[in-house]
């Protein structure tokens, strides 16, 4: 994966979070939620189902990395939202992304577009 270039509050970078990983982070850069939303939001993007196996331990990484903050809504249930580092990450990586796709105006009115709507 290419490194990618760091956001510079804070440094975060997203070169050693697999798109899984980053995947999460930008469902929690919309709001925190707890585990079982986080997996329905991956199942919707990916069109398959996740698996409890693979979503929590990698919630467990991102948490011990500091880009996920983990805090308890019952005894059942966590709620997942996202560090200032976990923003920096996927603030980076979107800059990194538009660094490469927008290469001309017509590629700057695609994305000028996507935002307005």
């Amino acid at each position: 994966m290419s490194e990618v270039r760091s956001v510079p509050e804070g440094g975060a970078t997203a070169h050693e979070l697999t798109a899984f990983q980053q995947n999460i982070l930008a469902i929690l850069a919309e709001e925190p939620m707890y585990g079982l939303a986080v997996k329905r939001e991956l199942e919707s993007y990916y069109g398959n189902e996740v698996n409890h196996g693979r979503l929590y331990p990698n919630l467990d990484d991102l948490v011990d990395e500091g880009y996920v903050e983990k805090s308890e809504l019952d005894k059942r249930t966590n709620q997942y939202a996202l560090t200032e580092a976990g923003h920096g990450v996927v603030l980076g990586q979107i800059e990194w992304v538009l660094d490469r796709f927008v290469t001309d105006e017509g590629r700057a009115d695609e994305v000028r577009r996507l935002l307005d709507e």
